[in-house]
Formats: C-alpha cells, sequence, structure tokens
C-alpha cells in the first residue's frame, strides 16, 4: 500500500492565506484612520461608530451564514464570503461621507460573517483530532503575523498611495484566492482525488458520524441551553475585545496616550499581533499535547484558563502604568497569551459542536463580537467625558478573569447536542439544503 498522502495540509494552506487575507483587510482601517477622519470630517466617536458598525453586522450574521455552511459544505459559502469583502474592502475607498462610510462598513461585516466558523467547519472534515488545536495555531499564526505587519506595510504605501487606493489595492487580492479555492478544494476528504486511502483512514478514524436532531425551535433551544455554549460565550468576549482594541483604537492610544512618534508607532502599533504568532503556534501545540497525555479538559480548558488569569494581570498593569514601553509591551503581552488559547478554544468547539461545529463556533464568534462592537465606543466615550484612555484596559483585565472562570466550566468531551445517528429519511429531506454535499 502506498504512503498515506497529505492533501489535508494543502487544506490548512489555504485556510491560512484566508486568514491572512482576513487580518490585512481588517487590519489597516485602523493605520488609516486619521487620514479617513481628515478627509470625510469625522470626530473621535464617530469614527468610534465606524468601527463599530462592522462588528454589530458581522455578529449579527455569523450564525446565519454557518448554519448554511453546515448544511452546504464551506466550498461554496466561503467563496461567497471573500467575493463579498473583497469588494467591500474595495468600496471603502470610494466612501464620500460619514453616513457612506457606515453603510459600507456595515455590509463588509454581513459580508465577512461566518468565515472563522467556515474554517473551523473545514477544519473539522478534514483534520484529525489530534492535529486540530495545532492546526489552529498554524492558522491564527498566519492571521496574527499579516495582522501585526499591517500597519508598518499600510504606513510604508501611504509615501505612494492615498488611504483610498490601499483599500481598492487590497481588495483584489482576495479574489485571487477565491480563484484557487474553488478550483482545488472540495467539502469533504472522501470527494478529493489528492486524498488516498491512508490519509482518509487517518482523518476519519476519530471523526463521529454525521448526526441529526429536532429541527425548529427544539435545535436553537438545545443550543441555547447548553452549559457549554454558554461558557464558551462568555470565555470568548475578552478574547474579541482584546483583538478589535488592536485593530481600532491602538495606534492611535499609543500615540495621544504614551506619546510614541511614527517610527515606534509602526513597531508597537503591530506588536501585539506580531508576538501573537509564535503564542498560536505554541498554544496550538501544547494544548494538543497536553490532551493527549491528560485529557482534553487539562488541554483546553487548564491551558485557557491559566493564560487567561496572566492576560488579566498584564492589562490591568498596562492601564497602571505610566511607563510608555512597559504600557505597549504588557498589551502585546496579554494578546499574545489571548491567542495562544485560540487552538484550545476552536478545538474545544469542534469537539462540542461536532456535526454542528459551523453554528456552535459562530454562536461563540457572535457573543464575542456583540460584546466587544460596544468596545470601540467605550474607549471614544471613556476620551471624550473623562480623558482617559486606562478605562477599557481595566474593564477588559477584569473580564479576562472573569473569562478563566468560565473556562472552568467548559467540558470538552460534551457535545452541545444529544446526537442521535441521521436516519435515511432525514437525510433524504435534507438534501434540497444540500447536507448531501457534507456527507463522509
Amino acid at each position: 500500500m502506498p504512503p498515506a498522502s497529505h492533501a489535508r495540509y494543502r487544506v490548512v494552506a489555504l485556510a491560512t492565506t484566508l486568514g491572512m487575507i482576513t487580518y490585512l483587510d481588517r487590519a489597516c482601517i485602523a493605520t488609516l484612520a486619521p487620514g479617513i477622519s481628515r478627509d470625510l470630517g469625522l470626530t473621535t466617536v464617530q469614527m468610534g461608530y465606524v468601527f463599530t458598525v462592522f462588528q454589530l453586522a458581522y455578529a449579527l450574521f455569523e450564525i446565519p451564514t454557518a448554519w448554511w455552511a453546515d448544511r452546504r459544505g464551506t466550498r461554496a459559502v466561503l467563496s461567497r464570503i471573500v467575493i463579498w469583502w473583497s469588494f467591500l474592502t474595495a468600496a471603502t475607498g470610494a466612501a464620500f461621507s460619514y453616513p457612506a462610510m457606515l453603510i459600507v462598513r456595515f455590509l463588509f461585516g454581513l459580508g465577512e460573517a461566518g468565515a472563522w466558523p467556515c474554517v473551523a467547519r473545514t477544519f473539522s472534515r478534514w483534520i484529525p483530532q489530534r492535529e486540530r488545536g495545532t492546526v489552529q495555531g498554524v492558522f491564527f499564526a498566519g492571521a496574527h503575523l499579516v495582522g501585526g505587519l499591517t500597519p508598518a506595510l499600510v504606513l510604508w504605501l501611504l509615501q505612494f498611495l492615498s488611504w483610498r487606493q490601499i483599500f481598492v489595492c487590497f481588495g483584489g487580492i482576495g479574489l485571487v484566492w477565491t480563484a484557487v479555492w474553488l478550483t482545488w478544494f472540495r467539502n469533504d476528504p472522501s470527494e478529493h482525488a489528492a486524498v488516498n486511502a491512508g490519509e482518509l483512514q487517518t482523518i476519519v478514524s476519530g471523526r463521529p458520524a454525521d448526526c441529526g436532531h429536532a429541527a425548529g425551535l427544539a435545535y436553537w433551544r438545545t443550543l441555547a441551553a447548553s452549559r457549554n455554549m454558554a461558557a464558551l460565550c462568555v470565555m470568548y468576549i475578552p478574547n474579541c475585545m482584546i483583538f478589535y482594541f488592536c485593530i481600532t483604537w491602538l495606534p492611535t492610544y499609543l500615540k495621544q496616550r504614551h506619546g510614541f512618534d511614527a517610527a515606534s508607532l509602526g513597531i508597537f502599533a503591530g506588536l501585539p499581533l506580531i508576538v501573537s504568532m509564535p503564542g498560536d503556534l505554541l498554544g496550538g501545540v501544547v494544548t494538543d499535547r497536553l490532551a493527549a497525555r491528560y485529557g482534553l479538559r487539562v488541554g483546553r480548558c487548564g491551558l485557557g484558563a491559566a493564560a487567561y488569569v496572566i492576560a488579566g494581570i498584564a492589562l490591568l498593569g498596562a492601564a497602571g502604568s505610566s511607563r510608555p514601553v512597559l504600557a505597549a509591551v504588557l498589551i502585546a503581552i496579554a494578546t499574545g497569551l489571548t491567542m495562544f488559547t485560540l487552538g484550545a478554544a476552536w478545538g474545544t468547539v469542534i469537539e462540542v459542536g461536532r456535526n454542528h461545529v459551523g453554528v456552535v463556533g459562530a454562536t461563540m464568534n457572535s457573543v464575542g463580537n456583540l460584546a466587544a462592537m460596544l468596545n470601540p465606543l467605550i474607549v471614544a466615550y471613556s476620551v471624550q467625558w473623562f480623558a482617559n484612555w486606562n478605562l477599557p484596559l481595566y474593564l477588559m483585565g477584569a473580564l479576562f478573569l472573569v473569562g478563566a472562570a468560565c473556562w472552568a466550566l467548559v467540558d470538552p468531551t460534551r457535545p452541545v447536542f444529544n446526537e442521535l445517528p441521521v436516519a435515511s429519511q432525514d437525510r433524504a429531506a435534507a438534501a434540497p439544503l444540500g447536507s448531501a454535499a457534507t456527507a463522509p
């Protein structure tokens, strides 16, 4: 028998490239915010709403998009997502007024919603359990590397291009990715010619069979009543809050609160996402090794709780520090530790979500983003009303300590749904929705 193929690693490469493009298009607006505010005559609070409407739409449409992907597969759904957000990235450069910018960024968030749950769904079909934490770490490392380099890249491009032209250029990259994705990817490894019998056995040997459950209200009631789901949602709030702080207000915070010059700003504004890259990779490897040796509870939840406690303390220290470099480094440490837990968090989503991983991941991500969308406004009003940049940092530090307690409530071995194998008639009934496309 020939050795097992490794087509699943090409899927990881494609997904990681997707993450890179996502963070490039998301993070560039933070560095371009001063030029946007100047040309459109926006106040600090108005710019805060520009940041917030993206998160609002992103959170509201996460679950519907993921529900669709669970039934139709991620090949078509991710293609739609990337095409949509690529056009809206370019359209951001064409916004001519405050209302137009709000509409464009809301549609941007609507289009990008579901990308992360779709990636988790893809990994649940293509990646064996023992590799999931590591693969999630690789995925987020690539995304955060580009996110961390984006401020310096944008500052360099501003020497040659306007902020409007930069948005147009960045918007074209996703269309190239979509062409490659549609050409090569298939929803399930069993459908792909590059996957031989050895690799297919490796992938599916530990994968639960496709399962069904009651439809309609019973489905959503079960989701809402799950202790695992509630704990994961609250746990993910500080994760989303610190990330959006880094890609929205961090450059302005460093400049106005601590007086960083342009050269230092290019370094320290991107530092949190740059240090997140080794955190992603190491966290993914560590969670898989701990899980293999001590079980999923220690490997996922124990790692997550410990990292959250340290991150919370670091943010509280940054808020209380008057030393610019120390404050910036502590924020970077807290962010890096947050990303250290992503392999554990999204690995847990795959384990408790099983055949509904898209919806479970989208629910966690939606709640986190709905709470985090307030962060840009909290920062804006904290500065406008109290002339204080530190209140948001104190808030995030406290939320990380709450998140650590939520990690202790998660049981990665307990699925969100009490699932039973899908009966043949259920499969037939679901066929019009395309569920057969995701069958093994």
